[in-house]
């Protein structure tokens, strides 16, 4: 096997190095805040059982989905981008910020019920855990969301093609890693009794 053919070969992490250190430090918070979550719910597994059958299940399903949705499309964005593609990679991209536009909205509606009924970080540990998880997470949606938009300014712009297309493909490592956090928080918060 040639010299050439052995460097096309290598495969390469996908996006911005410093992008996969963040996502790992990111993963590593919500990683903590779940094993915070599971000892304290141990310890009031009664009262955490109470006020989790008052989370309405629905939204928060519509949510798994639109998330689980959104990463589907951003990953096609990124093989459109990678096929050169590059209207196609743009509408999957504008798809991308619209299913998380969908998911900011019902998550701000979850809030203000939440919030018209009284219920705010001290009103117990299950209030303080769900507020404080999902608000985080929601601020990295929001975060991903604007990440979004920029690549796809850059991509209206022509700056991504066939043999350059990094800036996508690092926005889909962050998208997936919001998308796989959430599916952890559903599981544990909305799910798991």
């Amino acid at each position: 096997m040639s010299a050439a053919s052995l460097a096309t070969s290598e495969r390469q992490i996908p996006g911005d190095l410093a992008m996969w250190f963040f996502i790992l430090a990111e993963l590593l918070v919500f990683g903590i805040f779940f094993a915070a979550y599971g000892v304290v719910r141990g310890r009031q597994a009664a009262l955490f059982a109470q006020r989790q059958a008052q989370l309405a299940l629905l939204p928060a399903l519509l949510n798994t989905l639109l998330l689980i949705g959104s990463s589907a499309t951003v990953a096609a964005a990124v093989r459109a981008f990678a096929a050169d593609a590059r209207r196609c990679g743009q509408r999957y991209l504008l798809a991308t910020w619209l299913l998380g536009a969908v998911f900011v909205a019902i998550k701000l509606w979850e809030f203000a019920n939440k919030f018209a009924a009284g219920i705010s970080l001290s009103s117990d540990d299950f209030w303080m855990f769900y507020l404080s998880l999902t608000f985080f997470h929601f601020l990295h949606v929001v975060l991903g969301m604007v990440m979004v938009a920029a690549v796809f300014f850059n991509a209206r712009r022509g700056a991504y093609h066939a043999a350059s297309h990094g800036g996508v493909e690092t926005v889909a490592a962050y998208w997936h890693m919001v998308d796989l956090v959430w599916v952890v928080l559903f599981a544990l918060v909305y799910v798991a009794r």
